[in-house]
């Protein structure tokens, strides 16, 4: 087994997993789901059904709009009931269907089973994943039939499988890896022959011995993938730093895995590819983590996309005490919201719900230049000299200084004695400069 290496910077959060030990548990029908278009990096799915049409669980509702997006399927059979818009996790209107339970959830035929898919062409294999509407499980969001199409000219020699879950209090894919293994390992094959990678690469933290011991023993006999156990350290799991702890390449600035030769794939993606190509099923579902002290059974549930985060709260027992935050995903790199009205995608990993005692009562002061951040900082940037850049509006010297290789992990602000924002910094000085380059290519071809 190769030598594993360490990233540079990190923290060590508590890890608060908390249903780590709660199998996955199947969400019983609701008489609503409400289905946003617009779920995925890229542009909104475009809508194939009308008010009033009767739709089959497994249904296609929308197709992709443009190349980067991805297609929506029906969470269950029903009416549609409304063409019209809900809350998203970021505060604004998506536009969504609203499908009434018809409380049959009768299936549409699936897509032909690719039982012998060794021998069947990656093309086919990448429209399969297209017309399931598979997009990244772990945060992202971008369209999985886009990412595993890398340009003729750039080879794939590596596949690396994340099943680190670094992020505090989530354990959906922990609990995807104990309890389909064999389904993991086969998603993992089918994605390495479409990509024609020879090396598949499976990292996994050391918290999770039991679901480290259970692939060594699944792949004993074949190597592959390769297994292997990372340490606990935040943010593990980032691709770029997956990569180097396995492969010891690093991503170019500005670059992509592809340029070193890799792809990284979330363990609950490939679970998804699998489904889709052995057993025709498009992406209509998935484990999420409801958890927080504030929860009466913190747990780990099959939820169909569309349900609320109040159904799935209700799925959990609901609340002992009242939550001073509610966040979708997890503490570290989650977004706080303000309503339980907000449909689970096909991203949302987890909802964690945050007593009073956790949260931590605070005034931003100025930066006391201890360097703590840039000794935390996984990219190797200054946080703290560029949140005082952007403080002062000099994006320009934030874009030189590199403020848009910022992968707004919050191990910077986590370790500020200052309490600053600096996440917050940085998410505006890049959404400053990548506005200040849009206008640019927009003048230059105007």
């Amino acid at each position: 087994m190769s030598k594993i290496f360490r990233f540079h910077g990190g923290v060590y959060p508590p890890e608060e997993k908390l249903a780590s030990q709660a199998g996955i548990q199947v969400a019983p029908l609701l008489e609503k789901y409400t289905v946003p278009l617009q779920m995925h990096i890229g542009a909104p799915a475009k809508s194939l059904v009308q008010k009033g049409q009767k739709v089959l669980r497994g249904q296609l509702l929308a197709e992709p709009g443009g190349y980067v997006s991805a297609a929506v399927h029906s969470p269950t059979s029903g009416v549609i009931k409304e063409y019209g818009s809900c809350l998203g996790v970021n505060g604004t209107q998506w536009p969504a269907l609203i499908i009434e339970s018809d409380g049959e959830d009768q299936n549409q035929e699936p897509m032909p089973p690719i039982s012998d898919w060794q021998n069947t062409d990656p093309k086919i294999l990448l429209k399969r994943i297209e017309d399931a509407g598979i997009v990244g499980k772990g945060g992202a969001a971008f369209p999985t039939h886009v990412k595993l199409s890398p340009p003729p000219d750039t080879p794939i020699d590596t596949l690396i499988i994340n099943g680190v879950e670094c992020e505090p209090g989530l354990s959906a894919d922990h609990r995807l890896m104990l309890e389909n293994p064999d389904q993991i390992i086969e998603g993992a094959l089918i994605v390495a022959h479409i990509l024609q990678a020879k090396n598949i690469y499976l990292g996994i933290e050391d918290n999770k011995q039991d679901t480290i011991e259970l692939f060594r023993e699944k792949t004993a006999s074949t190597g592959a993938p390769q297994v292997y156990s990372l340490k606990v350290r935040y943010p593990q799991g980032a691709e770029k730093h997956l990569i180097y702890a396995l492969t010891k390449r690093k991503v170019p600035r500005g670059g992509l895995p592809l340029n070193v030769g890799c792809v990284v794939q979330n363990v609950a993606s490939i679970y998804a590819i699998y489904d889709a190509v052995v057993n025709g099923k498009p992406l209509y579902e998935r484990v999420t983590t409801v958890t927080g002290n504030p929860v009466v059974n913190p747990g780990n549930w099959l939820l169909r996309i569309g349900s609320s985060y109040a159904d799935a709260l209700k799925l959990a027992g609901g609340l002992k005490e009242q939550p001073a935050k509610v966040i979708s995903g997890g503490p570290m790199m989650g977004v706080s919201v303000y309503s339980l009205d907000i449909p689970v995608t096909k991203n949302c990993a987890g909802l964690l719900f945050l007593s009073r005692s956790q949260l931590s009562q605070f005034q931003s002061k100025a930066c006391i230049h201890c360097g703590r951040c840039n000794d935390v900082c996984p990219m190797r940037l200054t946080p703290g000299m560029l949140g005082i850049q952007i403080e002062n509006d000099r994006f320009d010297l934030a874009e030189a200084w590199n403020v848009l290789d910022c992968m707004e992990c919050g191990c910077c602000a986590y370790i500020c004695p200052a309490h600053r924002p600096l996440v917050q910094h940085m998410r505006r000085a890049k959404t400053e400069v990548i506005a200040k380059r849009q206008a640019a290519e927009a003048k230059k071809s105007s």
